[in-house]
């Protein structure tokens, strides 16, 4: 087993002197942790949205080799034990009316319609046409980390994710912060998770 650091430990220490998580389950609680630890924002504590289904799926999917599918490198950089799909390159150019972000998750959608792992860091735009594509049933995730950051979208793109029938396989939060680090904090605690390894 790797050895954790001691920073690490000094950061997950003062991290609990400074929020109570214990209202959150198992799981659940090491997904809100990691995203505290990485972003040193305990407001994450209170914003965070996790579906009642969303830590199970997501490791199970991850446990059966599932593509996990990232809307930024940001993204994949930050959880560099995982193997992640990001096909944000395979778009060079905007569509018309669009953007590069929602041009590679319907690119991606087409060869991971079912069972993929989304997680969306950077682009609220990547979220909403996550969300059109499975209004329309060309996408069923097994698991959403939907955690985009921005003034213009962030907060509604990560509403509408909670109020539908994603929802209970989702993690997200409220209001607008979140981003990259939150997004690949998340993955990185399910994996470790999935690993047996603290988080």
């Amino acid at each position: 087993m790797t050895a954790i650091h001691p920073i690490e430990t000094a950061s997950y220490r003062i991290l609990a002197e400074r929020v109570d998580l214990s209202v959150w389950p198992p799981g659940a609680r090491d997904v809100v942790a990691r995203i505290i630890h990485a972003t040193a924002d305990v407001a994450f504590a209170e914003s965070v949205r996790i579906g009642e289904s969303a830590v199970a799926a997501a490791l199970d999917a991850l446990g059966g080799g599932a593509p996990v599918v990232v809307d930024s490198a940001m993204v994949a950089a930050g959880a560099p034990g995982v193997a992640t799909t990001c096909l944000l390159p395979d778009v060079p150019v905007a569509p018309a009316g669009s953007t590069r972000s929602a041009a590679a998750t319907a690119l991606a959608a087409e060869r991971h319609p079912r069972g993929a792992v989304w997680v969306v860091g950077n682009a609220p735009t990547a979220l909403f046409e996550l969300l059109r594509l499975h209004e329309h049933g060309l996408l069923e995730p097994a698991a959403v980390i939907g955690l985009p950051v921005g003034f213009v979208g962030a907060a509604e793109a990560k509403a509408r994710l909670w109020a539908g029938p994603l929802a209970p396989v989702s993690m997200t939060n409220t209001g607008e912060r979140g981003g990259s680090p939150a997004a690949a904090a998340a993955l990185n605690a399910l994996h470790r998770l999935g690993e047996g390894r603290p988080c």
